[in-house]
């Protein structure tokens, strides 16, 4: 069976870095426009014509470095937060000292604070807390003095920087158990269809084995003993645990965890398929077929466990019924369900007998039958009356199981 990867992406935060980017040009373009509306009120423009000829350019060139984790280097964020804090502090040589003690804006304005959410979004809260630090520091060096104004602009930007860059680290927390809790549940399905693949073949041969070698006796019966213990190990080992085949790593270009799985091609084709021919090979003298005479199309994958289920309830048939007893398939094709009802004449299930057999790691219903027609979005139905046979009943919902 060839196999290929599929890459499942989550990232929380990569939209706050596309976020960042445009909020960059923007604030900007508006510290431009701040300054020429009142740049007659400047005592050296040129200054201040200087200074906006290094941000403008910076902020358009270095756009690619705040579009993820990986470009957002820590020399990056150094000479960005250099920039902020040049233009902060050349303020008073550009503007009018009556204008700053007014309050008025410093040359870089808001654009400041994308430098400052840049430290937050690459190294949570206690990169923006000293970033925010240092240009409430330099505000109130350009100011001259504490002022309410100042201080209250410094806390704002303090605050908000460490509120995001907080989420952020929660925003990566819950990245990763998100995917690790998608590894598990891939992890446990995975296990579940090769306990049933097991059960289907080598938990039945070797519980046949014990059954004939105890029958003959003799060396066979030292074979059939062998036979049940190999059995009984193989239980253990279905139900203790079998991992998949997966791997996970920290795509910073992306700022997501990635979770890349091993799955079978053929689980992934759109192409459906008659399910009568997969069960038609069940009919015998003493299993008698029923079909509706028209195709009975379900996707691949849906039809083959669908068959398989089948399978696994005629095994118990002949397992627990003996080779005597009778059964019967019917196939019921319907506009948006398929459901396949398999009946037999035996002598039914005692009560509580199938929870004891799953506590023993016999998974012939609970995998088998219910683990198959769950994974493919339908469900099992088991009837046993004690003495009146057992009607296992499977659904198969067409819409559930193309997106199963």
């Amino acid at each position: 069976m060839v196999k290929r990867e599929r890459v499942m992406r989550m990232s929380v935060e990569q939209p706050l870095w596309r976020a960042l980017t445009a909020y960059r040009v923007l604030t900007m373009l508006y510290a431009v426009g701040l300054f020429i509306s009142a740049r007659g009120d400047f005592v050296r423009p040129w200054v201040a014509v200087a200074y906006f000829a290094v941000l403008a350019p910076w902020t358009l060139i270095t756009l690619p470095r705040v579009a993820g984790a990986t470009a957002c280097t820590r020399g990056f964020l150094a000479a960005d937060l250099t920039i902020a804090l040049t233009g902060i502090l050349l303020t008073p040589a550009a503007d009018a000292h009556a204008r700053i003690a007014a309050g008025g804006p410093t040359l870089p304005s808001i654009w400041t604070a994308g430098a400052v959410l840049a430290f937050a979004l690459k190294g949570g809260w206690r990169w923006a807390a000293a970033a925010s630090a240092l240009v409430g520091v330099a505000n109130i060096v350009q100011r001259g003095a504490v002022t309410q104004d100042t201080l209250h602009n410094v806390l704002l930007v303090w605050v908000a920087s460490i509120a995001i860059g907080y989420v952020v680290e929660v925003a990566r927390a819950s990245e990763r158990t998100l995917a690790r809790a998608l590894e598990i549940e891939a992890v446990t399905r995975d296990r579940e269809r090769l306990a049933r693949d097991i059960h289907d073949g080598v938990l039945q041969v070797l519980a046949m084995v014990q059954r004939r070698g105890t029958a003959l006796g003799g060396e066979a019966a030292e074979l059939g003993r062998l036979a049940g213990e190999q059995e009984a190990a193989l239980r253990t080992l279905v139900t203790g645990g079998l991992n998949a085949a997966s791997h996970v790593s920290e795509d910073a270009a992306e700022g997501a965890v990635v979770r890349a799985m091993d799955i079978p091609d053929e689980e992934e084709t759109g192409e459906e398929r008659d399910l009568r021919p997969l069960l038609a090979p069940h009919a015998s003298s003493r299993v008698s077929f029923a079909e509706p005479g028209a195709p009975v199309l379900l996707p691949q994958r849906s039809a083959r466990e669908l068959a398989a289920a089948v399978a696994a309830a005629l095994d118990n048939v002949r397992v627990h019924a003996g080779e005597a007893a009778r059964a019967w398939i019917l196939v019921e094709d319907e506009p948006g369900t398929v459901t396949v009802t398999v009946r037999d004449d035996g002598p039914g299930i005692p009560e509580g007998r199938l929870a004891q057999a799953e506590g023993e790691g016999r998974l012939g219903v609970a995998q088998s039958i219910r683990g198959r027609l769950r994974d493919i979005g339908g469900t099992a139905e088991l009837i046993s009356v004690p003495g009146q046979g057992t009607e296992v009943e499977l659904t198969v919902t067409r819409d559930a199981s193309r997106g199963a």
